[in-house]
């Protein structure tokens, strides 16, 4: 499932979606906002060019909407139930944790994005990987 070659490892290790070798982001981990979503251009092992089309990532705020409010409803679940806060305490608690967790959600929304479009393919990978 983490292995070489799944869509897990493409996208928790933030690598091309089709030989898995490349680094899809030219920042590894920032919280400085100008460089958080930045991309390379290509692959820089099989030269995948990563914005598909004009406007592509466009559709990774879909992602976006989705993680948010999975996390949204996860963290309301767990100050009501787990903590017994009150609802003013537990949607305090959602947005500190959206705002702390922006940066994260907006690499991953567009890593899960490309995979979803890009298949993994075997013959871009080297014997000696």
């Amino acid at each position: 499932m983490f292995k070489k070659g799944g869509k897990l490892y493409g996208i928790f290790k933030a690598k091309c979606p089709r030989c898995h070798r490349g680094e899809f982001f030219k920042y590894k981990h920032t919280y400085h906002l100008s460089k958080i979503t930045k991309i390379h251009d290509n692959c820089s092992k099989c030269n995948l060019r990563y914005m598909l089309e004009p406007s592509f990532f466009y559709g990774a705020m879909y992602v976006n909407y989705a993680i948010t409010v999975g996390l949204s409803i996860l963290v309301f679940l767990i100050s009501k139930l787990i903590f017994e806060g009150s609802l003013l305490h537990s949607f305090i608690a959602i947005i500190f944790s959206l705002l702390l967790l922006t940066p994260f959600n907006l690499r991953l929304s567009r890593i899960i994005w490309i995979h979803l479009f890009v298949q993994y393919e075997k013959k871009h990978v080297s014997e000696n990987d």
